[in-house]
């Protein structure tokens, strides 16, 4: 191996996959979301999922309804039960973890099992993109057997066939680690959060969103007030706005008094609801606009 230093300015990047505009089928949206982290780790506490966050934010800003998060062992079984529960129900589904070189890592044969015949192929240009990733970073790429072999089963991926399409995608320039998504919907992410969070970033223009749906709008009001204060004029409030279909929550900041949470699509009448909470809990508006787009 070259003895020259790693130099990150160096480091190839790559092309991105073109985009399949329709995955889900002709008009068909994601609304709807669901997040599977897998990995021993995150349930021991070795490990602390924060890939899960990083989601619910990323679905919030796209106007997607994230409906579950759970968390479950390196356990095929548990695997497959999830992924499919969780694909009946929802339009998109990520799963974080498991897609390492050891042993443990079982998500890809796992989905495999889950949605095609269990098949599982090395994917070429993924172990290509490795490699030049590899030697970009002063790293021997070869090896003995079994470590050779142990690279390799990060490329070892689910195939096509009739029961489910399998699509490898390549959303980042800077990332070799592709996304690959099954029946145009479960994506399979690595846990690395670094890794998690480009991949995701860069997947958001292959998800397709109905271009006509109503981004919603937030509105917060901050209140020095502690939260068991507030509590009985949230309850009414909740229950006006239920028939309105605007969303309210509350969000405890420590020693630091709540945010009162107002979310829907009609900017006015948020905004006429505002006042009342500013003065029934002697709060203050501080954040106002669409999703993903407030001003404060």
């Amino acid at each position: 191996a070259s003895s020259a230093p790693f130099n990150p300015d160096q480091m190839p990047t790559f092309d991105p996959s073109p985009i399949n505009p329709d995955p889900l089928g002709k008009d068909k949206y994601v609304a709807s979301a669901g997040c599977i982290i897998i990995g021993d780790e995150v349930l021991n506490g070795k490990t602390k999922d924060s890939n899960s966050n990083y989601f619910s934010k990323w679905c919030f800003n796209l106007g997607i309804d994230l409906k579950r998060v759970e968390v479950i062992p390196d356990d095929e079984d548990d695997i497959v039960e999830t992924a499919r529960r969780m694909a009946s129900k929802y339009d998109l589904v990520i799963s974080s973890g498991g897609i390492g070189p050891t042993p443990d890592d079982i998500t890809y044969q796992s989905m495999a099992k889950a949605f095609s015949d269990g098949k599982l192929e090395h994917h070429q240009e993924t172990l290509r993109r490795m490699e030049l990733n590899l030697k970009a970073r002063r790293r021997d790429v070869s090896g003995t057997e079994e470590m050779m072999t142990a690279r390799k089963r990060m490329a070892l991926f689910p195939v096509s066939s009739s029961n489910s399409s399998v699509e490898v995608i390549f959303p980042t320039t800077q990332l070799w680690v592709p996304v690959v998504r099954l029946s145009g919907k479960v994506c399979i992410l690595p846990g690395v959060p670094r890794l998690f969070e480009g991949l995701l970033d860069g997947l958001e223009k292959y998800v397709p969103i109905d271009p006509n749906r109503p981004r919603p709008y937030r509105l917060l009001v901050h209140t020095k007030w502690p939260e068991s204060n507030i509590s009985p004029f949230l309850v009414e409030l909740t229950e006006k706005c239920k028939k309105e279909g605007i969303k309210v929550g509350s969000y405890p900041k420590w020693n630091s008094g709540v945010d009162v949470s107002l979310i829907g699509e009609d900017l006015a009448r948020l905004q006429e609801l505002g006042s009342e909470v500013e003065k029934a809990v002697e709060g203050k508006i501080t954040t106002a606009g669409k999703i993903g787009e407030e001003s404060s």
